[in-house]
């Protein structure tokens, strides 16, 4: 019981949405094409649980304190993360309707 506090302590829309913006200059608007699309895939009633699990855990791992590269260090602190991303990204990205890439895109057009 305890571990499912913990864990939507640091896995919710908004702890996600709060780290992203402070660190989405950072990592440009092709990384964050990445994390948007899994983000919004996520949130599709059409993907499948073993993918939600996945991109649970690469956004997850991106609002979680413990990190394998700090991302206090500037420049690499991120690269984990965006691995994280990219590699979910390439597997989920066929679940990726044309309703979220419009969503992404819009959301990358407020920020670039």
């Amino acid at each position: 019981m305890h571990r499912n506090r913990n864990s939507k302590k640091f896995n919710s829309d908004s702890k996600f949405w709060s780290k992203f913006k402070k660190v989405v200059r950072h990592l440009g608007s092709k990384v964050c094409y990445y994390a948007l699309t899994i983000y919004y895939v996520l949130k599709s009633h059409d993907v499948s649980l073993g993918d939600k699990a996945m991109i649970m855990g690469a956004l997850g791992y991106l609002v979680l304190p413990l990190d394998i590269i700090p991302d206090a260090i500037p420049i690499v602190g991120l690269s984990d993360d965006v691995v994280a991303f990219k590699l979910t990204y390439d597997i989920v990205k066929v679940s990726a309707a044309p309703e979220i890439e419009q969503k992404v895109n819009d959301k990358l057009s407020q920020w670039f």
